[in-house]
């Protein structure tokens, strides 16, 4: 990529009354700029293409940068491909001397990227299990995900600094979501709680308005004036306040194959809140193959994320099953599936386990992710399936979860993000 000038500068004449072209002044510092950072992201072969040498700080950034993209498998114009770097090392004193650094140099976001990629390019996994190594890491929810990957294989003089890193990561997340999700959903829970003699405070004045229509009067204008109408609310609907006693069910139901691990945490933390709210009965089962519920550690995120087993097949079918047969009062529960629905199990047996589940009267939630990542991968054959039963399938953020349950809770129609995008 090559930086234009301008066509058009403009000429000033300075205190010796020469012409300076003032445009071309100015874009100097950016130009200068500009390729240090082509310099910085093309790496040490592009020094001559772009003219710039690196002093200060700069080398030191550079050189982390190195130890991470560069070595072989040279993409052309760029720093290395796949090929495995001679920077880090394979031991965890390098590797967490290199953290150290990317720390200093990077923001926290940037650090969080820069760590995946060395896990992923590097094949660093193993260094994780090593004490040292991960007091030095930045705590994220990606980097959880690889934690719980790695469990079985942690030795028992990790897993304590291991509970920590993820501890930090789930308070952290709480902190962030949980005031929202319970003022959400009690609101929620307090709308669906319809009384017929409400006080004015307590009006629905919607569902008022809409179920008195057929009252509807027609006022003669006096003197020539345009007749007016007018609704008789001769029955009021309200919202009453939602007692302490329980009043949804909520079935959170976790694929736990590897692509799921971000949205194995998020739902792990809001199964938490959601537990920890008096009005809501809620369920947590995690699935592969097998099928386990978690239900009695929901008190603790941290004991439900260790008690999952990311990685291997999926069965769906079996899963909606254990979750249909814990299914007591219909009306009132909300079963929430959060997949990619890579069905390794009984399609059609799962699909109608769906449309049985919805018949009876439960509200149906596919979430094809809980994250914030971009659009993610699933079978678009098996949500289509979905959303033909009045069940659409579609991705959600953490921030957008409070709505949707309060929606399902409220039993009005789910707000789907990028609607015209859903299969």
């Amino acid at each position: 990529m090559t930086a234009h000038a301008p066509q058009h500068a403009t000429q000033d004449d300075d205190e010796t009354g020469e012409t300076v072209d003032t445009e071309t002044t100015r874009a100097r510092p950016a130009d200068g700029e500009r390729m240090r950072r082509w310099r910085m992201v093309l790496g040490a072969d592009s020094a001559e293409s772009t003219g710039c040498t690196l002093t200060g700080q700069d080398v030191a950034m550079d050189g982390a940068l190195d130890a991470l993209y560069g070595g072989g498998g040279k993409k052309p114009g760029g720093r290395g491909g796949g090929g495995r770097s001679a920077g880090l090392g394979a031991s965890a004193p390098s590797v967490a001397r290199w953290l150290g650094d990317i720390r200093t140099y990077f923001p926290s976001s940037v650090v969080q990227v820069m760590q995946r990629d060395a896990i992923d390019r590097l094949g660093l996994s193993a260094l994780l299990l090593e004490p040292e190594m991960l007091e030095a890491v930045e705590a994220d929810v990606h980097l959880v995900g690889t934690l719980l990957s790695l469990n079985k294989a942690m030795p028992e003089t990790t897993k304590e600094t291991a509970r920590a890193v993820v501890r930090k990561v789930v308070d952290d997340l709480e902190k962030r979501l949980e005031s929202r999700t319970r003022a959400t959903l009690t609101g929620a829970l307090d709308r669906s709680a319809r009384i017929s003699r409400p006080r004015h405070r307590d009006i629905d004045w919607d569902r008022t308005i809409r179920a008195n229509l057929k009252n509807y009067l027609t006022i003669p204008g006096a003197d020539g004036e345009e007749a007016t109408g007018t609704v008789v609310p001769e029955r009021l609907i309200g919202y009453g306040r939602a007692s302490q006693s329980v009043k949804k069910d909520v079935i959170l139901c976790i694929d736990q194959s590897g692509s799921m691990a971000a949205s194995v945490v998020y739902a792990s933390v809001f199964g938490a809140v959601l537990a920890s709210m008096r009005t809501l009965a809620t369920r947590l089962v995690v699935f592969d193959t097998a099928v386990v519920d978690l239900t009695d550690q929901l008190d603790d995120p941290v004991d439900v994320l260790f008690g999952t087993q990311l990685g291997g097949g999926t069965d769906i079918n079996r899963a909606l099953a254990y979750c249909q047969s814990k299914i007591t009062r219909p009306a009132d529960t909300v079963v929430v599936l959060i997949s990619d629905l890579y069905e390794g199990g009984i399609r059609d047996e799962m699909l109608k386990r769906v449309a049985a589940m919805k018949a009876s009267g439960v509200q149906f939630v596919t979430l094809l992710a809980l994250s914030d990542e971009g659009a993610p991968a699933y079978d678009h054959e098996h949500a289509a399936a979905l959303g033909a039963l009045g069940a659409p399938a579609f991705a959600c953020t953490p921030d957008l979860f409070p709505d949707i349950m309060a929606a399902a809770i409220e039993k009005r129609p789910l707000p789907i993000p990028d609607k015209e995008a859903q299969p």
